[in-house]
């Protein structure tokens, strides 16, 4: 299996799936492919869970388990964000693949500005996107950078832990929900008693979790968190929507408060060479958009401010970077009209009308590596096929 995962990474797989009675799967690229021909069965998954599975009293446990998540790692290979899952009475295990050095703003190809938000002193700052969109490469960079400029206090709560940071400037406590803490709002109540400057949230889940990290970023913490939002106005819509008609203009305020910037990816594959390229909605919060926030009958204008702020506050809108993407050849028009907020008005706006539109490559769901490509769809015959190991195509 080790050599199987080797041949996974190799092919700049970013998700493994393991599966009772099916073939070992990558997801190289954003396509779901096969590794092997051999189907694993459920006594050899059990064995692998056993295998990532920390803790002793959870393992003579396993049988009752139906969620697990933890993280695990192996000299020479990795480390992995492992979630251990049930289906249909099967076990089935879904790898995360976690690279050993912290990415850079540069390395992931994200604007500049975050590293002007990143040097917030104070305040709420938001990544946001679906499942898989780079979220956590995103709020590691940031810490990175923060590691590399300030001297501050970071204190990360995950599930699991994800990227290893190494104190450099900074001094960075890293606290696993399950092991180090109860839970992410239990952990973050005490973060606040840790003299820390720096709170990274790995997810705000509930009503309780949002509410204690605003408190944090109004008595002068900078708070980094994730939820699953496709853009900015809906991301603040989401918060909102969280609390009780109550208490959602008092939300409203705290917001406009304390939100620095949000932060909205997708991943869309690239039209020359294998991989995904990022293209992001950045939402730099000003004082007209403060007013926004207040305002219910305002909060449609905020797509249109983060278009005019671009050259002044770094903001830009998702239609902008995804033209900016088409410009410079990255992706193809029929990825970029898939992912944009709006395709009817991305159509407009880059005048394209017919040209463009049959580009090869297409992949209409923004996922995959278009229709017909056979990218990293090799089936190992008997173990592994040797381009798997070269890493290259046959």
């Amino acid at each position: 299996m080790i050599e199987i995962f080797k041949a996974a990474i190799s092919r700049g797989a970013s998700d493994i799936h393991i599966k009772s009675g099916d073939m070992v799967r990558a997801r190289v690229h954003g396509r779901l492919v096969p590794l092997t021909r051999e189907r694993v069965s459920h006594d050899q998954v059990k064995a692998l869970a056993l295998k990532f599975i920390p803790h002793e009293r959870d393992r003579l446990g396993i049988e009752e388990l139906t969620d697990y998540d933890c993280s695990w790692g192996a000299s020479g290979l990795g480390r992995f964000r492992v979630n251990i899952l049930k289906q249909r009475g099967s076990f089935m295990i879904v790898l995360r693949v976690i690279p050993f050095e912290v990415p850079t703003f540069a390395e992931l190809r994200l604007p500049s500005v975050l590293e002007r938000i990143a040097e917030n002193e104070r305040g709420l700052i938001l990544v946001t996107g679906v499942t898989g969109s780079g979220k956590s490469s995103t709020m590691a960079a940031m810490v990175e950078h923060i590691n590399n400029t300030f001297e501050r206090h970071i204190v990360t709560l995950e599930n699991p832990i994800e990227f290893l940071h190494r104190d450099k400037r900074c001094s960075i406590t890293q606290r696993d929900i399950g092991t180090d803490t109860a839970s992410f709002h239990a952990g973050l109540r005490a973060a606040l008693r840790q003299d820390p400057d720096v709170i990274l949230i790995g997810e705000m889940r509930d009503t309780e979790t949002i509410d204690t990290a605003l408190k944090a970023a109004e008595t002068g913490h900078l708070v980094i968190s994730t939820l699953h939002t496709q853009n900015a106005v809906q991301t603040l819509s989401r918060i909102i929507a969280v609390f009780p008609p109550s208490d959602q203009e008092m939300v409203r305020v705290r917001l406009a408060e304390t939100l620095q910037a949000v932060i909205s990816q997708r991943l869309l594959p690239m039209k020359h060479e294998d991989g995904r390229v990022v293209a992001c909605e950045v939402m730099n919060v000003t004082g007209t958009i403060r007013d926004c926030i207040l305002d219910p009958e305002r909060m449609i204008e905020i797509p249109e401010l983060l278009e005019e702020g671009r050259e002044t506050y770094g903001s830009q809108s998702f239609d902008q970077h995804l033209i900016e993407l088409l410009r410079e050849d990255k992706v193809t028009f029929q990825v970029a009209k898939a992912a944009a907020t709006n395709p009817n008005d991305l159509d407009v706006k880059v005048n394209f009308y017919g040209e463009g539109k049959a580009d090869e490559g297409v992949a209409g769901d923004g996922r995959g590596g278009g229709r017909g490509s056979n990218r990293g769809s090799e089936v190992v015959t008997a173990g592994l096929d040797p381009s798997l190991l070269r890493g290259k195509n046959s």
